[in-house]
């Protein structure tokens, strides 16, 4: 029941986090473009790899990049193909990994 609950969560964040940036303004300071050049931004000048991913219902991809010095991003795509970074941040720190079995891929 916990390992539903958490994953529950995590979906309704990812999902706030999509809708969020389908209507945030400009003035919000996001790093949009095409989903190749941001990744290759991210590499380059942050040494940042992608860790994980996770699907947003059928709006949205949401990804992680982490460099081994902790500095980490979250990239989502809509389905439209536009892609942000909508967070940021240092200390990034591993936990157990989770192995969620693949269902009707």
């Amino acid at each position: 029941m916990a390992h539903t609950f958490s994953f529950r969560w995590v979906r309704i964040a990812a999902t706030g986090a999509a809708l969020a940036v389908s209507t945030l303004s400009a003035q919000a300071q996001l790093v949009c473009g095409g989903h190749g050049d941001l990744v290759a931004g991210l590499a380059q000048a942050f040494q940042q790899k992608q860790i994980g991913y996770g699907v947003v219902g059928q709006v949205a991809i949401v990804e992680v990049y982490v460099s081994a010095s902790g500095t980490w991003s979250m990239l989502v795509t809509d389905v439209q193909g536009r892609s942000c970074i909508f967070a940021t941040g240092e200390g990034w720190e591993n936990t157990d990994t989770v192995t969620v079995p693949a269902q009707g891929i």
